[in-house]
Formats: C-alpha cells, sequence, structure tokens
C-alpha cells in the first residue's frame, strides 16, 4: 500500500490534482465554522455544548452539512440543495419529455440539464435557508432541550437582517456547488460526493469520543462492531454486480472487419446508491415539518399533530421503521426503473449488432433486461433498508440518532465514495504505465 501511495506522489500531474482537491475541501471545511451574518454565535456554541439536540428534523441536513447547519454558518445548507435539485431534475426527465430529449442529446444536452440544475439549487437555497432562519428565529432549532441560550440565536431579527442571511446562505449553497465542480473538473473523483464524504467523515472524532465518554466500553465496542459490519457489507454488495453476456456479430467495412467480440452489460445489485435512503428520509420529515409549525402555544395541539409527533418524528417506534423500510425498496425499484431503460439499451445493441446469446434482438431483448433487472434490484432494495434499519434499531436502544456518521446512511455514503475515487485513482495511474493501486 505504502509503495502504491509513493508511486501517487511521484506523479506530478496526480500529485496536483490530489493537492487541488485537498484544498477545496479546506475551503469547504473552514466555511462550515464561519456563521452568518447576526447569528450570536455564543448562544450557539452553549446550545450545542449543552447537547440539546434537534427534534430530528434537521438531522440528516445537518450530516451531509458536516454539522455546520446548527452553527447557523455561512455554508449552513451543505451539500443538500444540489442533492435534491439532482434529484428533482432526475426525476422530470420521467413527467417532461423535454428533459429525457435533452438527456440524450449528449453533451449540449446535459449542459442544459445541468444549468437547470443549477438554477433549481439557487431556488432550493432561498427556500430552505429561510425556513431555517425562521426555525432559529421561533427558537424551535435545538428541540425542547435547549436553555434560554437556544432561543435567542439571532442578535437582530428585523426584515433587512433576515433578507441578509437569506442571501449569504444561498450564496454559501451556489460557492459548495462552484467548488464541487472545480474538484471534478480539476481535481480527483466527483466533487460533489467528496464534499459529502468530508462533511461525514468530519463529524465522526466527535461523534466516537462522545459515545465513548457516555456510555460504557462494551457498548461502544458494539458500536464499532456494527459499524465494521455494515462497512463489510457495503464492500461486498456494492461491488456486486451481475453480468449478462453480449456478442457483436461480424461486420464487414470495405476490407476490414469490424465486431465480432464479447462483452457484458453490467448491472449492479445496488443501482440506485443511496438515494432512496434520502429520499424515505425526506420524505418522513415532511409531516414532522407541517406538524413542527402547526403546534399550539399553549401546548394544546391537534390531535393529528400529536400523532405525527409520536409515530412518524420518533425514529425508534416500530411504524417509522417499516413506512421507512417500505419507502426504502418502493424508491429503489423507481430510482432505477428511471436510471436504467431497457428498452433504449436493447435498441442500441440492435443498431451496432450486439446481441444476448440465445435472446433475440429487439423488444425479446428488452424483456429480458427488465427480467434481470427487477430481480437483481430485489436483493439491492432489501438490503439497504437493512443497512438503514440496523443502526436505526441498535442505536434506539440508547436514544443514539439514526442520522450519526456510524450510522447505515453515512456509511453507504462514505464506502461507495471512497471506492469510486480509489478506482478513478487507479485508471489514472494505469493510463501512466503504472501497475495501478489496486494490484
Amino acid at each position: 500500500m505504502f509503495r502504491a501511495i509513493g508511486r501517487i506522489f511521484r506523479t506530478p500531474d496526480l500529485r496536483r490534482k490530489i493537492g487541488f482537491t485537498l484544498g477545496i475541501v479546506a475551503i469547504f471545511r473552514l466555511g462550515s465554522f464561519i456563521p452568518a451574518p447576526f447569528v450570536d454565535f455564543p448562544n450557539v456554541q452553549a446550545c450545542l455544548a449543552g447537547n440539546a439536540g434537534t427534534s430530528g428534523l434537521y438531522e440528516l441536513v445537518n450530516l451531509f452539512s458536516g454539522g455546520a447547519l446548527l452553527k447557523l454558518s455561512i455554508f449552513a445548507l451543505g451539500i443538500m440543495p444540489y442533492i435534491t435539485a439532482s434529484i428533482i431534475t432526475q426525476l422530470l426527465r420521467v413527467v417532461i419529455p423535454h428533459f429525457d430529449t435533452l438527456y440524450k442529446e449528449g453533451q449540449a444536452g446535459q449542459a442544459r440539464l445541468t444549468q437547470y440544475t443549477r438554477y433549481l439549487t439557487i431556488a432550493l437555497g432561498i427556500l430552505q435557508s429561510t425556513t431555517l432562519i425562521t426555525v432559529a428565529r421561533s427558537g424551535a432549532l435545538f428541540g425542547s432541550g435547549g436553555a434560554t441560550e437556544c432561543s435567542q440565536l439571532l442578535t437582530d431579527d428585523s426584515w433587512y437582517a433576515i433578507l441578509l442571511m437569506v442571501i449569504t446562505m444561498t450564496a454559501g449553497t451556489g460557492l459548495i456547488m462552484w467548488l464541487g465542480e472545480l474538484i471534478t473538473e480539476r481535481g480527483i473523483g466527483n466533487g460533489m460526493s467528496l464534499l459529502i464524504f468530508t462533511s461525514i467523515a468530519a463529524t465522526f472524532p466527535t461523534t466516537m469520543w462522545s459515545i465513548a465518554t457516555q456510555y460504557s466500553f462494551e457498548l461502544f465496542l458494539v458500536f464499532v462492531a456494527i459499524a465494521i459490519l455494515i462497512m463489510g457489507a457495503v464492500v461486498f454488495v456494492e461491488q456486486s454486480q451481475r453480468r449478462i453476456p453480449v456478442q457483436y456479430a461480424k461486420r464487414m467495412v470495405g476490407r476490414r472487419t469490424y465486431g465480432g467480440n464479447n462483452t457484458y452489460i453490467p448491472i449492479k445489485v445496488n443501482m440506485a446508491g443511496v438515494v432512496p435512503v434520502i429520499f424515505a428520509s425526506s420524505l418522513l420529515y415532511l409531516p414532522a415539518l407541517v406538524a413542527q409549525f402547526s403546534q399550539a402555544s399553549n401546548g394544546k395541539n391537534p390531535g393529528w399533530v400529536d400523532w405525527i409527533n409520536t409515530y412518524l418524528v420518533r425514529g425508534d417506534h416500530p411504524l417509522y421503521m417499516a413506512l421507512y423500510f417500505l419507502l426504502i425498496v418502493g424508491f429503489t425499484y423507481f430510482y432505477v426503473a428511471i436510471t436504467f431503460n431497457p428498452e433504449e439499451v436493447a435498441d442500441n445493441m440492435k443498431k451496432y449488432g450486439g446481441f444476448i446469446p440465445g435472446i433475440r434482438a429487439g423488444r425479446p431483448t428488452a424483456e429480458y433486461l427488465d427480467y434481470v433487472l427487477t430481480r437483481v434490484t430485489l436483493p439491492g432494495a432489501l438490503y439497504l433498508g437493512l443497512v438503514a434499519l440496523v443502526p436505526l434499531i441498535a442505536f434506539a436502544v440508547i436514544g443514539a440518532s439514526q442520522n450519526s456518521p456510524i450510522g447505515g446512511t453515512s456509511i453507504l455514503i462514505i464506502v461507495g465514495v471512497g471506492l469510486e475515487t480509489v478506482k478513478q485513482i487507479d485508471s489514472q495511474l494505469q493510463q501512466r504505465h503504472y501497475e495501478g493501486l489496486l494490484r
């Protein structure tokens, strides 16, 4: 391993890309500690030090922002607006034919879709920053466990102060989006994924130290064992795929023969990645968000508000777990269906003379691909649901957060991004006639 690392740093171009990526990551982490204008930073620090915690509504966003959300920093929204905008843009391909046409136009169409995603990211940044500042202004950001300081997080709540805070946080979202694109273009790996990786990994030391000090050493070892088991399962499943053999017929063009080679279509067990988990978490947060803004000041809430607070806010309730699992399974099938089109793959194979041995080209090939995809996706969907539920159940025993950095969602992202980044570094080494990092 040390020899491979030495080869990386002996390659000038690769060394420059890694250095550039680390520099952007450092800027990203620095922005997570700079408070937004008119934020009473000492009060925020007092609330965080007092372990007031949130009501469960902003835990996922806080995790993806590396803790910047609860600090009300200029990067408080983190990468979540861009993630949401990207998912919405992909979903619009199914609803709006124009988006699907742009997707099929190649590089020019992809550039237009990227531009739409940027506009939508800014719009979501404005919406989410306004919501966050409204909640912080009302004193409900840290839930019911906060002291007097937690209800006085802003030094000025006039309209121009609120407007400046919204502009600052939205600009921070745009800057994060630009930094991620810079990493993708000039650095190593996918920029947005690496920023999420950095945000989650940044909270690891604090969380591990908190578990070690608040609970027994035996329980700490149980946490570590669960994390290692989940990590092993994630690596195994993420590398698993069903390879469908494909043959190409020989063609004579002039005096040359083309085709005749054999290849395969790799269908991963988990083609959806962590997107279904984010979908399910976001959808389950919507009722909690509505209930939070519908609570009565005198404590006499409507019956439906109490029902939501009892069953859909607490992650340790069986109904919440069942809904969470079913939503993950459903969203996995839905997301795979819009990202992998068997008919389009079959048409492309037929156009270039490819066929699956024993399967006729055209519609029978599409039906076969759909048959395989449906059955391969089932274990992938169950795996995602179980990985998300196992830490939720384990952490509920001692009251820890389901979105802890050693939770299922976090490990899925960290392992997935880590594997992809290592593969990119290995391909860069192989292009420069080295034996590679993975060998």
